[in-house]
């Protein structure tokens, strides 16, 4: 099971475990996090997502103000990338596999200092510009 927090483009969030997400798929479930012993999985279909987010937990620091910035000398596995979402949030990282005309792709966030997101998936519908730096 994957801890994830699922953005839909509309704003909402649904934070639970997955088992089922492929990138491929067109719908996954996620159980949600605060639901009650035995509440069936909600069906999440990728096209109404902004991004799902793999994270370590579901606190997350929120006294931390996220940096889009490479830290240090450490040379970052992938190609470095910049994605802007169509709601004006703007994340760098990295990407071993951006293709334009995708329907999305995975990332690694720049800032490792925000250690709770350990990678996201991006819905490339969900996004304004999408850069190679």
């Amino acid at each position: 099971m994957n801890k994830v927090v699922a953005r839909f483009s509309d704003g909402r969030l649904v934070k639970g475990s997955t088992s089922d997400f492929v990138p491929a798929k067109e719908f996954f479930h996620i159980a949600p996090a605060d639901a009650a012993k035995g509440t069936k999985p909600t069906l999440v279909h990728v096209k109404d997502l902004k991004a799902i987010f793999f994270v370590k937990d579901f606190e997350g620091r929120p006294d931390y103000t996220p940096k889009n910035e490479f830290e240090g000398d450490r040379a970052p596995q992938g190609r470095k990338i910049k994605v802007v979402f169509a709601d004006g949030e703007v994340i760098v990282g990295t990407t071993q596999g951006y293709q334009p005309g995708r329907a999305g792709f995975f990332m690694v966030p720049a800032d490792q200092a925000d250690n709770n997101i350990e990678r996201c998936y991006v819905v490339a519908a969900a996004t304004t510009e999408v850069t190679l730096l």
